[in-house]
């Protein structure tokens, strides 16, 4: 569990990390540089879903080694099942991070809701609907790593 008081966000308490695979962790199928160890440091406090549409058919071989829980979506309503999958997880004890126009739902349904832009860049409704923008993913999750960094970002 990762847990943090932020003045004028509230105090989180989280136990799942929920990641799009494509245009977050990856890009064009490739797992990025950093992405598999700052996985598997969160994991240790974590536990750790990536839920994703796999548009290029790669993210089972690009998380070998990540201790993760991999979910491919059949077509259809993919923004839908994300939000879902946060809420039977527990949305107020979720993070979830995300850039399509498919995560925006799972990102406002979340307690904390981190977008990211990368190459393929992010949906503005994933940016309005996102806690926080950040322009790399190892960035991203070492926002998790560290929380005083959330709170530089979220307090009032």
């Amino acid at each position: 569990m990762i847990s943090i008081e932020i003045p004028g966000f509230g105090k989180l308490s989280l136990d799942h990390l929920v990641l799009d695979y494509n245009g977050t962790l990856a890009v064009d199928g490739i797992l990025l540089p950093g992405v598999k160890a700052a996985l598997n440091i969160l994991a240790q406090s974590l536990t750790v879903h990536v839920v994703t549409a796999d548009t290029f058919g790669k993210a089972a071989a690009g998380l070998t080694g990540v201790n993760c829980q991999l979910r491919v979506l059949p077509a259809g309503e993919q923004d839908r099942a994300k939000a879902d999958f946060v809420a039977q997880l527990g949305a107020a004890r979720t993070v979830a991070v995300g850039n399509g126009r498919n995560d925006a739902r799972m990102l406002a349904a979340a307690a904390l809701g981190i977008a990211v832009i990368l190459a393929e860049g992010a949906a503005s409704v994933s940016l309005n609907a996102a806690d926080v923008v950040c322009t790399d993913i190892v960035g991203a999750l070492e926002l998790l790593m560290h929380p005083l960094r959330l709170t530089a970002t979220l307090r009032s």
